[in-house]
């Protein structure tokens, strides 16, 4: 059974998460990664989740505000023991779920285009894609993608 924690930035288990993640991003973003790292530092994150199979965390969530009325999920991640299991789908269910109690519209996201999975994943949950937003704007293999909360 998957259970999810709601924490923050200095949860140990989201600490190692991200680690792993971007050891994972590293290979895949190439020479381009040092551009995206940059944007994804996780100090001072207030709105973590993370999810537990028997006691071991094997995968992870934040969001974060990007306006009064948009949150951005950001360092998603599952570990490849953690994967097919429906786990990202039930982080982002969750980081949805918080986003709306604290009152925002909608929640946005940027992910590499060579992530296909992440890709197929926003876009079964409802993510519609949008023009890049932020940082990401001339971004060639970045995807934005928004869903508004109802």
């Amino acid at each position: 059974m998957i259970n999810t924690i709601r924490t923050d930035s200095d949860n140990l288990a989201f600490i190692a998460l991200v680690k792993d993640l971007d050891a994972y991003l590293a290979v895949i973003d190439g020479n381009e990664h040092a551009f995206y790292a940059q944007f994804n530092k996780i100090d001072k994150i207030k709105h973590a989740v993370v999810a537990y199979e028997n006691d071991n965390p094997i995968g992870c969530g934040a969001i974060k505000e990007l306006s009064p009325t948009a949150m951005e999920v950001k360092r998603m991640y599952t570990s490849p023991d953690g994967r097919k299991k429906g786990v990202a789908t039930t982080i982002l269910n969750e980081l949805e779920s918080w986003a709306k109690e604290m009152g925002y519209e909608k929640c946005m996201l940027e992910t590499g285009i060579r992530q296909a999975d992440a890709i197929s994943l926003y876009q079964k949950l409802g993510y519609k894609s949008i023009p890049n937003y932020g940082q990401y704007i001339g971004v060639e293999n970045s995807v934005c993608f928004e869903k508004v909360l109802r």
